[in-house]
């Protein structure tokens, strides 16, 4: 199987339970709830993305053609041995990431030496072996993962109210302000729910405060 990818690169996880946390990241390209061009917006099932996973023209992106390749690629720029032996840490990202990643690449992954995390929309079936996976819901669409590690929610959207989703099977829950030019109201808002709900977690885009991809 080939795998196509926007880009991979070395970071801090800028928002989420790992906040703050030395991943590689690993943009793959596409996604089945809108085309990532903007002509398609307004007709798209998740409108407020503002992500670009188009291609795979990105830093250190392109079509690999098997995973030990794209495991190859994802460790080239890990720095290393941690403190206290901390483990690589990948972040499979889109776009939507469970249209291409499977047990196979999950396995080279590991082989590389990586704790592999996936951030979804949710309507895909996960492959087995994650070791950490992340739901972020989208109005209007249904739920394949019931659980999971973190459920992070961005709020508010209408018709995806955080209480439809407290009785799910996951450990953390976490909402995190939509951007865009109501990202102060929505900041707000999200402040102001978790301190009236304290069951969620506020969670914060930090890399765009740091300006780091």
């Amino acid at each position: 199987m080939t795998y196509s990818v926007k880009e991979i690169h070395l970071t801090l996880q800028g928002e989420g339970w790992h906040t703050g946390r030395t991943a590689v990241l690993c943009r793959f390209a596409g996604c089945n709830l809108w085309s990532g061009l903007e002509a398609d917006r307004a007709e798209a099932e998740c409108r407020f993305c503002d992500t670009d996973f188009v291609g795979t023209g990105g830093p250190g992106g392109g079509v690999f053609e098997s995973a030990g390749d794209l495991a190859a690629a994802v460790a080239a720029p890990w720095p290393g041995k941690g403190a206290g032996g901390t483990r690589p840490f990948v972040v499979c990202t889109g776009g939507e990431p469970l249209l291409q990643l499977d047990e196979g690449l999950i396995g080279a992954f590991h082989g590389a030496g990586f704790e592999v995390a996936v951030e979804t929309n949710g309507t895909l079936p996960a492959p087995g072996g994650l070791d950490w996976i992340c739901v972020s819901p989208k109005a209007g669409t249904e739920l394949a993962l019931l659980r999971g590690d973190e459920l992070k929610l961005v709020y508010p959207q209408q018709g995806a109210a955080p209480e439809m989703y407290e009785g799910l099977d996951f450990r953390h829950f976490l909402l995190q302000p939509m951007d865009g030019g109501a990202v102060q109201e929505n900041t707000r808002l999200a402040l102001e729910y978790c301190l009236a709900h304290p069951g969620w977690r506020l969670s914060l885009q930090t890399h765009k405060v740091l300006g780091i991809r």
